[in-house]
């Protein structure tokens, strides 16, 4: 089957058409800027496009999806749609697409202000544009779903949780859910005879305990801003700094959220960029705030890899995943000798190829296993799609 997957963010649609049997992306792109000038970039098997366009809501830019899709011929060989939704809220696995589904995430916009009314939109937008086509909304959410209350709930009034459903929900979930999948493949093993700590690690990171193929525990919470340091996300912190900076310095909600997601995590600590190269590259130059940054990320990483390890009886395999996680041999290279008391120890040659020449492998022969795993999001949304739409 192929499967049309879309990925509606608040200024962007990111959009593939994957090929389920061969795994394959036959085309894909990015419309971005969405409100400002719209501009689109895509490749498929008839050729290319870059330019700008007006693009003032995401119906223009789904309608420039369509065009593309319907020049490169593909309009008629996708039999489905997929959607990318950040938060689930109440749902605990993949759900075909209908009005009460719209309508509830709709409802829980408060939970993922910027992503929760693009993904409605999208939704509705597809409707209009591909009428004929079944759609599936994937939670990014879903997957932690089996998390124990004990792991779930924060040290706050019960109430909330009832009235209001305040509580950890956990992100990244179709990227751990596939690497997980992918681990157990690679070890030879059933996803639910595996015990894997997945550390998906990109511009937003997080950690996830795997027990027998279902999420124990993970790192992020009500929203995508708590656990590791990421990007611009400060992670997790205590609450009383916020009303410090706010009492002394008189931000506002608004401006305290800009600053725990804007402008905190590597840019902030570092005082030069959010990205993992560049920051590298810097501290390996003697850019003391690259230093910073480089070395707080790993040894947070390294604490909440340990800490939630506590939710598993044995590791069976520690696993890099995301942009950082599969590329940044620095960062894999001090995390595993921060974790030397789990007895972790890297195998350099192995480490410097990504675990490319060693069946994934970055660890020493004898010594827990750590493996770099490729995530692929995309594929596994089409593979949901197909399997409810069957």
């Amino acid at each position: 089957m192929r499967v049309l997957v879309l990925n509606c963010g608040s200024s962007s649609v990111k959009f593939a058409v994957i090929d389920t049997q061969t795994k394959e992306s036959i085309s894909s792109g990015l419309v971005e800027n969405i409100g400002v000038n719209g501009h689109v970039k895509a490749k498929g098997p008839a050729g290319n496009i870059d330019f700008n366009f007006d693009c003032p809501t995401h119906a223009e830019a789904v309608a420039e999806v369509q065009k593309f899709l319907a020049e490169q011929k593909l309009i008629d060989t996708i039999e489905a749609i997929g959607h990318r939704v950040v938060h689930g809220g109440k749902y605990i696995k993949s759900e075909k697409v209908s009005q009460e589904v719209i309508d509830y995430i709709r409802s829980i916009t408060l939970f993922a202000p910027l992503h929760e009314p693009a993904h409605a939109t999208g939704m509705e937008c597809a409707t209009k544009f591909f009428p004929t086509l079944p759609q599936v909304a994937v939670f990014d959410t879903a997957f932690h779903q089996t998390m124990p209350r004990k792991a779930y709930l924060y040290g706050i009034p019960y109430s909330f949780y009832e009235k209001d459903a305040i509580r950890r929900y956990g992100f990244h979930g179709t990227s751990h859910r596939f690497v997980t999948a992918e681990a157990a493949k690679i070890l030879g093993k059933k996803p639910e005879d595996c015990c894997f700590i997945t550390a998906h690690l990109g511009n937003g990171s997080s950690c996830s305990a795997i027990l027998n193929g279902k999420c124990a525990d993970t790192t992020m919470g009500f929203t995508p801003l708590d656990g590791l340091i990421m990007g611009t996300r400060s992670g997790s912190l205590d609450p009383a700094i916020l009303f410090f900076i706010s009492k002394k310095y008189g931000y506002d909600i608004d401006r305290l959220d800009k600053l725990v997601n804007k402008e905190s995590g590597l840019l902030g600590l570092s005082g030069l960029s959010n990205d993992m190269r560049t920051l590298t590259q810097a501290a390996s130059e003697g850019h003391i705030g690259a230093q910073i940054a480089l070395e707080t990320f790993c040894y947070k990483l390294t604490r909440e890899i340990g800490g939630i390890a506590m939710a598993l009886p044995r590791i069976d395999a520690l696993v890099f995943t995301g942009g950082i996680g599969e590329n940044s041999r620095v960062v894999r290279k001090t995390v595993m000798e921060n974790l030397a008391l789990l007895g972790y120890q890297i195998d350099d040659a192995r480490n410097e190829d990504n675990g490319k020449n060693s069946g994934h492998i970055i660890s020493k022969d004898g010594t827990p296993t750590a493996m770099v795993v490729a995530t692929n999001e995309e594929l596994l949304i089409a593979l949901d799609t197909e399997a409810l739409v069957k």
